[in-house]
């Protein structure tokens, strides 16, 4: 290869290749990440035939992003593989439950609930309450619960019960 054209293209892969890293280097707090995970479960029985969960979970947004949430839904795996999606109560109705029903102790956390926006760079602890048509003991017995958070622009994220 001719010296004249191998010092000006290899010059050249150089700058290019500094190019395509900065780009990489300045978007890399524009993607949208949730990490997350559930850290306690609480259930009473609220009759024979339905039951009520309190899911307190924490989750991350290490982007550069406000995340507004659209929607959140508990889902529960009974041990019968059979899936049980639940009733999400508003703030209002989580309020009036925990004064109905001392069982399930005191209520540390604000409920997640939709249009309420995470901050960028910052960890949050919060809670969701769900009503289940299942008695006690099918809740109790669970393989596990599912949270899902979708938020406005339709990404979507799941936190399984561990």
């Amino acid at each position: 290869m001719n010296r004249e054209f191998a010092v000006p293209f290899g010059v050249g892969l150089v700058l290019v290749a500094l190019g395509i890293g900065a780009v990489f280097y300045i978007q890399r707090g524009a993607v949208i990440d949730l990490p997350g995970r559930i850290l306690k479960v609480r259930t009473a029985a609220l009759d024979d035939n339905s039951t009520i969960a309190v899911l307190d979970f924490r989750i991350t947004n290490p982007s550069d992003v406000l995340l507004e949430v659209r929607q959140v839904q508990v889902e529960m795996e009974g041990k019968d593989g059979k899936s049980y999606l639940g009733d999400v109560a508003s703030e209002g109705d989580t309020k009036r439950m925990f004064d109905a029903m001392p069982i399930l102790g005191p209520k540390f956390l604000e409920n997640l609930s939709m249009r309420q926006r995470i901050k960028p760079h910052v960890s949050e602890d919060h809670m969701v309450a769900a009503r289940f048509a299942a008695p006690l003991d099918v809740v109790e017995g669970r393989k596990r619960f599912i949270l899902h958070i979708e938020e406005i622009d339709g990404k979507s994220f799941e936190y399984p019960e561990r």
